[in-house]
């Protein structure tokens, strides 16, 4: 009955695990899930078609400004001048004054051009922002998918070294059944099985986690999304040369180039302080049209005769047209202080890129070093893993054969485990740092 139950209880869990229908998903399939999900991609994305509509030479101020005006004016009118014509007035008159305004800047100094070039600078900023969202994004769904693909084989592992033990157990009853073995071997039989039963429950709950985190780079609200992982976990890498990975680098790196923009930007503001120096030449042509009706108006002249203008209508149509010239002579120093410190941002922009690549060539030689490193380690993990395989089936023969006893078959097996886990983790590190190389020098793309 216990034996009936053993088996019962390993193909219920293995049926939760494997038995049912789940989407298939490749690592190129997770990665274009989680770009498109992602927010911050989203919000990068956002912020680069704000600078690419401001990246308009109306904006940087090309063109002329246009502005049309509407007054109303009211105005009561009571003199009294002996020496006018009519020395005693008295008016009430409405009036609006339609108009249009035209200024163009002629000439400052080349300032315009200066200002579009900076927009387009800033769009390409937003444009390396939105790449490092991408790169952001592409890394953790590979780190993630590989961690789920090493948990989804630890859990295979554990399947495998589960099945031994049921053997194992197996054929210790039978061997109790025959008088070939004493029951103490059936009892330690049934501790390897029920320990290896909890190891598989433990690492059942490992790869669940490592699906929901998978989920989370993905940006996939419903964290308990199965998958079927379709990848497999090799050993399989490019050879590269460090020259070629620092020379892929300096052209490459997002964050780099965003500094070499910057930078770009700084020399431009350093040029546009300095257009101050330089005079300003504007254009600006007007156009109104008073239309003034009179309320009330009433004159009186020098004989005594009152003169009635009231209920009249009067219109003056005024064109101006003129080209002013500004050039500010003192300004207590301002122009050249504001010149000073673009000077001093442009200093600090190419401090900061020497900065950045000390410490991406210090990251690279370092990430390099560990490549190979634990390339020459996974290679070592195979090799161990053949020879534990080799060790596990003649330990299997010789416990069968009664020549080792279960104490042996069990070290030989927990050899062949810790073999296995240790070339799982070998291949995740190399994935982990072949990404990182991948990334610092541009790799990660859509």
């Amino acid at each position: 009955m216990i034996k009936k139950l053993y088996s019962l209880n390993v193909f219920l869990l293995f049926f939760i695990i494997f038995g049912y229908s789940q989407e298939a998903l490749n690592l190129q399939q997770a990665i274009e899930i989680g770009l498109k999900n992602n927010y911050q991609i989203q919000i990068a994305e956002r912020n680069l078609e704000i600078a690419q509509n401001s990246n308009d030479w109306s904006i940087a101020g090309r063109y002329p400004n246009i502005n049309a005006t509407l007054n109303w004016n009211n105005n009561f009118v009571k003199s009294n001048n002996p020496a006018s014509f009519f020395p005693e007035n008295t008016s009430l008159s409405s009036g609006i004054v339609p108009g249009a305004e035209l200024t163009w800047t002629l000439y400052n100094g080349s300032r315009i051009r200066l200002s579009k070039q900076q927009l387009e600078q800033l769009q390409q900023i937003a444009q390396g922002n939105v790449q490092i969202g991408v790169e952001n994004t592409i890394q953790n769904i590979i780190l993630a998918y590989y961690q789920a693909l090493v948990q989804q084989e630890q859990l295979r592992l554990r399947e495998e070294v589960l099945n031994l033990s049921r053997d194992r157990l197996e054929y210790a009853r039978v061997r109790v059944e025959f008088g070939q073995a004493a029951s103490f071997d059936v009892l330690q039989s049934q501790d390897a099985y029920l320990n290896d039963s909890t190891s598989f429950l433990i690492q059942k709950n490992t790869f669940e986690n490592a699906i929901r985190n998978l989920n989370n780079a993905m940006g996939v609200d419903a964290l308990g999304t199965t998958y079927q992982l379709t990848d497999q976990l090799q050993f399989a890498v490019e050879d590269y040369t460090l020259e070629d990975l620092k020379n892929r680098m300096l052209v490459s790196n997002r964050v780099l180039q965003n500094l070499f923009v910057t930078r770009e930007i700084a020399a431009i503001g350093t040029r546009i302080q300095e257009t101050a120096q330089k005079p300003q030449v504007n254009l600006r042509l007007g156009v109104t049209d008073n239309i003034n009706y009179n309320i009330i108006s009433r004159q009186v002249n020098i004989s005594g005769e009152e003169r009635d203008f009231s209920n009249v209508r009067t219109n003056a149509l005024n064109t101006t047209l003129g080209v002013s010239l500004v050039y500010n002579v003192f300004d207590w120093g301002v122009r050249k202080r504001n010149i000073q410190n673009a000077r001093i941002q442009e200093i600090t922009a190419q401090l900061n890129i020497e900065d950045q690549k000390r410490n991406l060539n210090g990251q690279l030689e370092t990430t390099y070093a560990t490549f190979n490193n634990q390339r020459q380690l996974v290679e070592v993990t195979n090799q161990l893993v053949t020879n534990a395989q080799r060790s596990l089936t003649i330990a299997g023969d010789r416990f069968e054969a009664g020549l080792i006893n279960v104490f042996d078959y069990r070290v030989v097996q927990l050899s062949y485990i810790s073999a296995v886990q240790s070339r799982l983790n070998a291949i995740y590190n190399l994935k982990t740092t072949e990404t990182d190389l991948i990334r610092l020098v541009g790799g990660l793309v859509r």
